[in-house]
């Protein structure tokens, strides 16, 4: 029997990677000054990667950014920004999915309004990391992140969010992680789906902290499978597992996605991501079959309405005749 599993095809624009978080691992950010992120010259050459650098197959815009702090000057622009990036990708007949760091009730419900779905890494809820990795990271707060993913719940967001590994969690830190994820998908309805990503070394992180040990990786998913209700997605980035093999072995033990595979992967710059025709090269031979999907899942289209309906409904259209 043929088994699916999926993938969105996506595209990202990256407002900024200015972010006043310092997570010791990270390969994003940039310190303040290194990226005129207000600068006209900046928001042409967005909006000309948009036009020009999409595939044909592209359905999903991710939005993803540094974080600015919330009592920060900019905050206002950066939040108009990242609305009017949401707007114009609707407009150029995209769905955008936005991923930008805790936000207030008020921003998240404003960008319902142009986005299909929504996402937030909860990462660990140990609050020990606060002394270690996270230490100059103030919205890595686990109450914080958790009170986002109640937030997205209350106002009906279709959600991703996911755990990082390899950054000094024990696997009871993983449970515990996982557990509060449940927990709160029981109580609202909203999780689509829950990113399982390996911590991988890369050129621009600060500390020491060695890669998760993939071999591992397969035993994560079966925890989390075994944790997490049913209709909850799994999802591995394959370009992060580095092997077929251990690839495999994560479907087999319950992951079902793959993620946004598009030409960069800006969190993990250092690991192209596995195109499509790799991809199926792998999967074929094991029974597996490679199917695209949208940003959000089906049980979850009644909750998107306005702008992102209209244009869910013209995708849904278009796709039907071809």
């Amino acid at each position: 029997m043929v088994k699916t599993v999926t993938y969105s095809p996506a595209y990202t624009l990256v407002p900024t990677y200015e972010c006043f978080n310092r997570c010791s691992y990270c390969n994003f950010r940039r310190e303040p000054g290194e990226d005129d992120w207000m600068s006209l010259a900046r928001g042409r050459e967005i909006l000309q990667s948009l036009r020009d650098g999409v595939g044909p197959q592209v359905t999903e815009i991710l939005i993803l950014s540094g974080e600015v702090h919330p009592q920060h000057p900019r905050r206002g622009l950066w939040f108009q920004r990242i609305f009017n990036l949401c707007q114009l990708a609707l407009s150029l007949g995209f769905l955008p999915h936005t991923n930008v760091g805790p936000l207030s009730e008020g921003e998240m419900a404003s960008l319902k309004t142009v986005n299909v779905s929504m996402g937030l890494m909860l990462e660990q809820v140990t609050p020990k990391l606060l002394e270690t990795f996270h230490r100059h990271a103030p919205s890595k707060q686990p109450e914080r992140r958790i009170l986002q993913l109640e937030l997205a719940g209350k106002l009906r967001i279709p959600f991703t969010t996911g755990l990082l590994l390899g950054i000094g969690e024990t696997t009871k830190d993983c449970q515990n992680s996982l557990m509060e994820i449940a927990r709160i998908h029981h109580r609202w309805g909203h999780i689509q789906e829950v990113i399982l990503q390996p911590h991988r070394l890369g050129q621009r992180q600060e500390s020491a902290v060695e890669a998760f040990q993939l071999p591992q990786l397969p035993e994560v998913v079966a925890l989390a499978r075994d944790i997490l209700p049913p209709e909850v997605t799994l999802q591995i980035p394959p370009n992060l597992v580095e092997t077929p093999e251990i690839l495999l072995a994560c479907l087999a033990a319950g992951a079902q996605d793959l993620g946004g595979i598009g030409p960069r992967d800006e969190v993990n710059p250092d690991y192209p991501h596995w195109q499509c025709q790799r991809l199926h090269e792998i999967l074929q031979p094991a029974g597996w079959q490679l199917r695209s999907r949208l940003p959000v899942y089906p049980q979850w289209e009644s909750w998107v309405s306005g702008k992102p309906r209209s244009q869910l409904e013209r995708i849904r259209q278009k796709s039907c005749q071809g």
